[in-house]
């Protein structure tokens, strides 16, 4: 495969952080990593029509994503108020009633769902019944082929059993990390130990080939039906203060593009784990890889 398209589709908006406005929405963050890697990175959003709505636009050309498939409608462009705790941890206010709480059907994002070689969706921009219909409606459009990616991304109290357990009948890649994980064990009513979770996960959903769990500096594990690849994370360098915003979203780019490539289980990890270890040392959840990015 020469340049697969991967598609992040959901929430676009700005981030204010403490040290300034950074581009975020998971979905933008997965485009941008995967298009760094390598892929046709492609965001699938809406921004409203205001001078947010045009900065968003402006600042994806800029990192060289297409706006192609940005919708704009009425309301306001999205945005999160995020505070980072002594170890980097983020905190979010998510506003509501944005740009991206209102898709609509459109005959560019239909001819998209088909194309694509990827899709990364979460359950944040399902919060409205307009926006999840949308975005269930762009993965039945999907090829047999295509990857699913249900990288959860729970946030506040926007997501619901009914929107997980569709989410997991729809994708075939699953990504959480350990505080997720015991909440999904609840609503699916499932163990909450690891092994006997991921089990759980196998019968319950057939259609599910790898689950990828993050435990943020204690490393990750990718679990298939065959196999398991465990690995310790990277050490940030000393003095270096972590910043989370978007490196399990960098994480999750790599996972696809490797997974594409067929990479080996062992080799796409090592790739991801390095990757998310250079976006926490970074601000912002888009960091240009060039320049200060260690070789993959």
């Amino acid at each position: 495969m020469s340049r697969p398209v991967i598609v992040g589709i959901g929430e676009v908006l700005w981030d204010l952080l403490p040290d300034g406005k950074f581009l975020g929405g998971a979905p933008g963050n997965f485009a941008f990593h995967a298009s760094q890697l390598g892929a046709e990175g492609i965001v699938a959003s809406a921004v409203g029509r205001d001078a947010l709505g045009d900065e968003i636009i402006e600042r994806l050309e800029s990192l060289g994503l297409s706006t192609e498939y940005i919708q704009r409608n009425d309301a306001p462009t999205g945005t999160v108020t995020a505070t980072l705790d002594a170890e980097g941890k983020a905190t979010y206010i998510i506003h509501e009633n944005t740009a991206w709480d209102q898709f609509k059907i459109s005959f560019e994002w239909d001819a998209l769902a088909k194309r694509a070689d990827a899709i990364c969706f979460g359950s944040l921009a399902q919060r409205t019944f307009e926006s999840r219909w949308i975005i269930q409606r762009f993965q039945g459009l999907s090829n047999w082929h295509c990857l699913r990616i249900f990288d959860i991304n729970l946030r506040q109290d926007y997501y619901s059993i009914g929107i997980n357990q569709f989410s997991l009948n729809f994708a075939n890649v699953f990504k959480l990390n350990d505080e997720e994980l015991p909440i999904i064990a609840e609503l699916l009513e499932i163990p909450s130990e690891e092994t006997g979770f991921v089990t759980a996960l196998w019968e319950r959903c057939p259609q599910l080939v790898v689950v990828a769990l993050t435990r943020g500096a204690n490393g990750s594990t990718l679990f298939t039906r065959f196999r398991r690849s465990d690995h310790p994370g990277y050490p940030l360098a000393e003095g270096v203060t972590p910043d989370t915003v978007g490196a399990g979203d960098s994480f999750t780019a790599a996972l696809a593009v490797g997974l594409l490539h067929f990479d080996d289980l062992d080799i796409l990890h090592d790739k991801a784990s390095k990757l998310a270890a250079f976006v926490c040392s970074q601000p912002g959840g888009t960091p240009l890889h060039s320049g200060t990015m260690p070789p993959l």
